[in-house]
């Protein structure tokens, strides 16, 4: 799919890579929060500003810790034994108690376990997830399984390094594995099925080109019905308004934390003209876009 061919255009918010620290394994990045700013700067970066990152962050906090991190325009506050997953593509923005946070931050790319079904229950939506406090059976296991990925991250010289990485691998597929668990085992959460996780890659590709259900439909060979029950039953919307919701994201994203107009926000979404995406956005959001831009920012 794509409308006439066209790449999409670039976005305008700050993008984050992974920048491999000297000595960690690459790929793979555990660091305590309290390092965090210093390493931000270290690289460049403003801790404190908002950023997208291009790799998948797995925040937890030890007892008695606390943070407050925004992502995609919700606050969370972070305490001892929470979780939080932070997904390739969304923008956050870390607290000012950063620096105070007793915690770590387990950070890798997409593809990094080699399995898609490491991370896929939680990935497999681009809107955010609330802070996980798993019960008591969840929270053991997923303390033994970031144990044991610590111990492992921090013997390098104990095995050959292609051995090394494996091991690595295959444990931060297991503490993904054990986290999605106990995402799903929060009473009422769904769980996507093929056809959603499908229709859902499909959207992130080609959001900016078409908003009808139809050419989804027809890309992925399913009918336009069997997209919208595997919509409602893994997010609560139907198959066009979770496509229409991606878009409204990705134009908040732009409108709050890049620099292009409104006009060039609405010619990278595949609008061809101006007036059509406020119309859009307006009766979306009940507000313009020029609006929820100086709202966003205060000004």
């Amino acid at each position: 799919m794509g409308k006439n061919g066209q790449p999409a255009r670039r976005s305008a918010i700050r993008e984050l890579t992974l920048r491999p620290t000297a000595g960690s394994p690459p790929g793979l990045e555990l660091l305590d929060l309290s390092r965090l700013a210093d390493r931000a700067r270290l690289h460049g970066n403003d801790p404190y500003a908002s950023l997208r990152p291009a790799f998948h962050q797995i925040v937890t906090l030890h007892a008695g810790g606390r943070l407050s991190v925004s992502v995609d325009f919700t606050r969370h506050e972070l305490t001892g034994g929470d979780w939080l997953w932070i997904r390739p593509g969304q923008v956050q923005r870390w607290g000012r108690d950063l620096p105070a946070a007793d915690g770590l931050v387990i950070a890798f790319p997409p593809g990094f376990t080699g399995a898609r079904p490491a991370v896929g229950p939680v990935a497999e939506t681009p809107f955010a997830e609330a802070v996980l406090t798993p019960g008591p059976r969840d929270a053991e296991g997923l303390r033994r399984a970031l144990d044991h990925l610590r111990f492992e991250y921090d013997a390098l010289a104990e095995l050959p390094l292609e051995a090394y990485v494996r091991v690595l691998r295959h444990l931060v597929a297991v503490l993904t594995v054990r986290l999605a668990n106990a995402y799903r085992a929060e009473p009422g959460r769904p769980v996507p099925n093929e056809a959603f996780r499908r229709f859902h890659a499909a959207v992130e590709r080609d959001f900016m080109v078409t908003r009808r259900v139809e050419d989804y439909a027809a890309a992925l060979g399913y009918s336009r019905r069997t997209l919208t029950r595997a919509a409602q039953a893994a997010t609560g919307m139907s198959a066009k308004r979770y496509i229409d919701a991606r878009v409204v994201l990705e134009a908040k994203r732009e409108l709050a934390h890049g620099t292009s107009s409104a006009g060039a926000v609405a010619a990278r979404l595949g609008f061809a003209d101006s007036s059509d995406f406020t119309k859009f956005f307006r009766q979306r959001t009940g507000t313009t876009p020029t609006a929820f831009r100086r709202t966003a920012r205060g000004t």
